[in-house]
């Protein structure tokens, strides 16, 4: 949404075109992004509705206007219930503004867990939303992002043809499908962070960031870290560098921004270490940031812009 607010402040007119464009591949994913590696559906899933929720344990498929409670995730506090009737496009939004997201289910163990969440407050065999979706609307950039800003009554791909996606300044930025035959000012962007696929050490990334673009990648927010999960799907290399160092004198870790750590993400059992040799953060496929040494040969993250 903030990337929304600030395209909102720089486009006028009647509609303008953004990079989201209908396929014909009408796949299930999670709201925070997650890739959608584990399902397990209850019986009878066979019919067309989009939104998922959870009952003893499984995963169902309902009208994304059926009210539910739902399950948003919390950065602090895990897993939260809000025990109140909403659709799944409202729950989306109330755990954004409020949490992080509506919650993922990857694994057997996070669904197990979740269920025990559930019959903990004693609604074992009630429907409630989990962040699951589906829909068949891709970034033209192949982002993850699940992000939608649809006004009320769209996409309504009247004329059966209306697979490109305009913001309308007069709806608030709010979102409409178009046949992508209609001509539309454009918004062009770059990406702010860029996967350098060579195997250096952390100390030659840095100082190839830091000649050719800005720094090696700082990960303040969980906003940057969603965006350095996409970038590492490309890497050839299982770890990625960050800018993420040790002092071994002050005993903290740092960003070469020159931030401490305050936003974090460490796998278990990493980010306390303080060998002797010298110590830096890397990011692996799922996420997670590891603390390696730095004379290891990783592809790396760059940023393109100034904090």
């Amino acid at each position: 949404m903030n990337d929304m607010i600030e395209l909102n402040k720089s486009v006028t007119g009647g509609g303008v075109w953004i990079g989201l464009q209908r396929t014909s591949v009408n796949k299930w994913q999670w709201s925070s992004g997650d890739p959608e590696l584990y399902l397990n559906w209850g019986s009878g899933q066979t019919n067309g509705s989009d939104c998922g929720y959870m009952s003893n344990g499984k995963c169902y498929n309902c009208s994304c206007s059926t009210l539910l409670p739902f399950i948003c995730n919390n950065m602090s506090t895990g897993l939260v219930l809000v025990n109140q009737m909403k659709n799944w496009r409202d729950a989306q939004s109330y755990c954004r503004q409020n949490h992080i997201d509506l919650v993922s289910v990857r694994n057997q163990n996070e669904s197990q867990q979740i269920q025990k969440f559930i019959s903990d407050r004693q609604l074992s065999g009630s429907w409630v939303w989990i962040g699951l979706f589906r829909d068949s609307w891709q970034w033209s950039d192949q982002s993850d992002s699940s992000f939608r800003y649809w006004r009320s009554d769209q996409p309504n791909n009247n004329g059966g043809n209306e697979n490109c996606a305009v913001i309308r300044p007069k709806d608030q930025g709010q979102w409409h499908d178009f046949s992508c035959n209609n001509q539309f000012p454009f918004v062009c962007h770059e990406d702010k962070l860029i996967l350098i696929k060579e195997n250096r050490t952390w100390p030659e990334a840095l100082r190839y960031c830091r000649q050719h673009h800005v720094d090696l990648v700082s990960v303040h927010s969980v906003k940057i870290q969603r965006r350095v999960m996409n970038v590492v799907k490309e890497a050839s290399t299982a770890e990625v560098w960050l800018g993420l160092r040790h002092s071994r004198i002050l005993g903290i870790w740092y960003w070469v921004s020159g931030d401490t750590v305050c936003y974090q993400n460490w796998a278990s059992g990493n980010g306390s270490d303080c060998e002797n040799t010298g110590r830096s953060g890397a990011v692996q496929s799922g996420g997670v940031w590891i603390s390696l040494p730095e004379t290891d040969k990783l592809n790396f993250i760059c940023s393109r812009y100034q904090e």
